[in-house]
């Protein structure tokens, strides 16, 4: 991992087609704009990750009928 120290105005090149600019700081966060092109995916990776949980296919269920299953009252 490459790691930077940037002050607001600042850029960054990635390649030749991606610029990074630090807009704006505030205490612990930063704010930045990114010029990609259009076919550049560009995502957070919260996103990502709630993605493939998503994408992650549930255990299959089992079916249960009365007739399985215990059923237990509290003696009413």
């Amino acid at each position: 991992m490459l790691v930077l120290s940037r002050k607001v105005g600042e850029k960054i090149h990635v390649g030749d087609n991606i610029t990074v600019t630090i807009l704006e700081t505030r205490g612990s966060r930063i704010r930045i704009g990114i010029e990609a092109p259009r076919d550049v995916r560009i995502q957070r990776e919260e996103m990502i990750i709630d993605l493939c949980e998503c994408a992650t296919p549930l255990p299959p269920t089992k079916k249960v009928s009365l007739s399985d299953s215990q059923i237990f009252t509290n003696g009413i």
